[in-house]
C-alpha cells in the first residue's frame, strides 16, 4: 500500500510521493517530487490493489495499456509537445510499467464543474480556442500513426497560466495502419456511433475520424454545458445492457446530433444572430457529428478550415456571454 512520503525510483530520477491525485480502474496517480531537482510531476503507477481483483487477460491488458502510454510519450519530438502531456521520467515499479509526468493544473472535467458550480459559463470564443488545441494534440497523436479513441474532459489537463489544454492518457491508442476491427476501446459517453456500434463479428472498427466525433461531442459540451443525446443514450446503454445489447437499444438513432440540440448550440453561442454568424458554427459542429466516419473532417487541416469562419463569425457578433471568461 503506498504512502505520502514513499520513494519510486524511476529510469532516470527517484520521486517522493506527496499525495493521491487520482485514480482509475488499472492506474494510480500520485503528485511526486524529485529528489534531485525537486522538480513536482504526476506519478502515474498501475493500481496493484485492482490488478490483485482482476483475471489475468485483464492484468496482461492493464499492464500492456500503460506500456504502450510511456511508448508513446517516449517517441514524441519536444516540439511535439505543446497540446500533450510532457512525459519527465518512466521505469517500473514492482514489475509494471510508471511514469512521472509534468504537473499541470487538474484536468478540464474537474474545471468545468467547478466553473458551472459558480455560475461561471465558458463562453463560445473559449470554447472553440480550447478546440483548436485538442485539435492540434490530436494531429499530433495521428501524425505519429495512432488513433487515440478516448477523448474526453477528464483526459485533457488544464495549463491554468496559459489557458492551455494538454492531451493525457495515451493507454488506448491504437495504430492507425491496423484498420481491421478490434476490441472495445474507449468511454461510452464519449464516442461515436462506430465505437460504440460493433459490426456482425462483434467487433468494432475505427480510425482518426472517431476522433473528430469526440471533438465535436467536447464542442457541444463546452458551449451547452450537457452532453450530447446521443452520448448519454450510449453510456445508459453499456452500463444496462453490456456492448451486444448496446449496439441493438442504438441501431435506431441515425443522427447524434438533434435539431433541438442544434438549435440549443446556436442560442448559447450566439443568442439571436443572423443565420449568416450562424452558419460557419452549425456546419463545423455538423461536419465533426457526422453519422458516419467518411463524411467527417478527413484531418485536422479541415478541421482548421472550419474553425476559422466560426471564430470569425464569434468575432463579428456583439453579443452578451461571447467573450470567455478567464
Amino acid at each position: 500500500m503506498l504512502e505520502a512520503g514513499d520513494i519510486i525510483t524511476l529510469g532516470s530520477d527517484a520521486w517522493r510521493l506527496r499525495a493521491p491525485l487520482a485514480g482509475s480502474s488499472y492506474g494510480i496517480v500520485w503528485e511526486a517530487e524529485s529528489l534531485g531537482s525537486g522538480t513536482p510531476a504526476a506519478l502515474k503507477l498501475v493500481n496493484r490493489e485492482q490488478m490483485a481483483l482482476a483475471l489475468p487477460p485483464q492484468r496482461a491488458r492493464w499492464s500492456a495499456c500503460a506500456a504502450a502510454e510511456i511508448a508513446f510519450l517516449r517517441g514524441l519530438q519536444p516540439w511535439d509537445r505543446r497540446h500533450i502531456v510532457r512525459l519527465l521520467d518512466s521505469g517500473a515499479h514492482e514489475g509494471e510499467p510508471a511514469m512521472a509526468l509534468e504537473l499541470l493544473d487538474g484536468d478540464l472535467a474537474s474545471h468545468l464543474a467547478a466553473r458551472r458550480a459558480r455560475g461561471d459559463a465558458v463562453g463560445a470564443a473559449q470554447a472553440l480556442d480550447w478546440i483548436a488545441q485538442v485539435n492540434q494534440a490530436l494531429a499530433k497523436v495521428h501524425q505519429y500513426g495512432w488513433r487515440y479513441l478516448d477523448l474526453k474532459p477528464s483526459n485533457l489537463l488544464l495549463d491554468a497560466p496559459r489557458n492551455a489544454l494538454k492531451l493525457a492518457d495515451f493507454g488506448t491508442n491504437r495504430p492507425l495502419l491496423d484498420a481491421g476491427a478490434h476490441s472495445y476501446a474507449g468511454t461510452a459517453g464519449w464516442q461515436a456511433p462506430e465505437q460504440c456500434m460493433p459490426e456482425a463479428d462483434q467487433a468494432y472498427r475505427t480510425d482518426a475520424r472517431s476522433d473528430y466525433f469526440a471533438l465535436g461531442a467536447l464542442l457541444y459540451y463546452l458551449v451547452t454545458g450537457t452532453v450530447l443525446r446521443w452520448c448519454a443514450r450510449c453510456a445508459q446503454a453499456y452500463r444496462e445492457l453490456g456492448a451486444p445489447g448496446a449496439a441493438r437499444a442504438l441501431a435506431g438513432h441515425a443522427d447524434p446530433l438533434e435539431a433541438d440540440e442544434a438549435a440549443l448550440f446556436l442560442a448559447h453561442a450566439l443568442g439571436q444572430a443572423p443565420d449568416t454568424a450562424r452558419a460557419p458554427l452549425l456546419a463545423l459542429l455538423r461536419a465533426l457529428l457526422a453519422p458516419r466516419p467518411e463524411q467527417r473532417p478527413r484531418h485536422a487541416l479541415e478541421i482548421s478550415r472550419l474553425l476559422a469562419p466560426a471564430a470569425a463569425a464569434l468575432a463579428s457578433v456583439a453579443a452578451p456571454g461571447l467573450k470567455a471568461a478567464a
